[in-house]
């Protein structure tokens, strides 16, 4: 009878808990990332191994490009959790971000751990598409001297297109166009449409038109 009765005092908070929760989470899936953040670390102090209130935290500071408290959070979910992909993407992402607003030096220092990060996910989750989108992006930006790659990004793009025709399609797509092969790269995004990528494909087709082949025609 005690038990039942200490129940029914805690179920009311109970149920503001659960509530006010689910209100963070629409807070946090309408982009309200500055009404969310108090709710969710207010629960976090209470559930400090909650691990999806912390994935939520980083995904915040993220988009606030808060990157350093990022990395907090997303190196703690991968030493609670070290078997989820996603864990070490988010991860390579904002230590990603906070290369590129760095220093040319301080940022070579990161890179190594960038792309591992991503390997990471993909050796725990060898469909994990988003990784390998990173990688291809890694490898055709960085100059050689520092590990960029033509052939490596192609590589990933290829693996892409077993997985996915459309991100095979526009990952190739990219590539061509980063080295100015704009032809062969509108041919790729053609593909990409056909394989069902109408918006994504139809906007960089569009940007390649605008944007690169229009200009090149103009030079000439």
């Amino acid at each position: 009878m005690k038990q039942f009765l200490s129940f029914l005092l805690l179920f009311p908070l109970m149920v503001w808990s659960q509530s006010d929760y689910g209100k963070a989470e629409k807070l946090f899936e309408a982009g309200k990332y500055a009404l969310a953040r108090p709710i969710f670390e207010s629960f976090l102090k209470e559930n400090p191994s909650h691990l999806k209130t912390m994935e939520y935290l980083g995904d915040i500071a993220g988009h606030q490009k808060s990157w350093d408290k990022a990395m907090v959070y997303y190196q703690k979910l991968k030493q609670l959790k070290p078997s989820e992909a996603n864990y070490y993407y988010k991860y390579g992402g904002v230590l990603g971000m906070k290369a590129k607003e760095s220093n040319k030096f301080a940022a070579l220092g990161m890179i190594g751990e960038v792309k591992e990060s991503f390997e990471k996910a993909i050796e725990l989750n060898p469909k994990h598409i988003e990784a390998r989108w990173a990688l291809v992006m890694i490898y055709i930006q960085l100059p050689g001297i520092v590990g960029g790659s033509e052939s490596k990004a192609i590589k990933y793009s290829n693996e892409l297109l077993k997985l996915s025709p459309v991100d095979g399609y526009l990952s190739r797509g990219q590539i061509d166009e980063y080295f100015k092969r704009y032809s062969a790269a509108e041919q790729q995004y053609k593909k990409a449409i056909a394989a069902g990528s109408t918006k994504v494909g139809g906007q960089m087709l569009d940007n390649l038109h605008k944007n690169k082949m229009k200009k090149s025609v103009k030079k000439n």
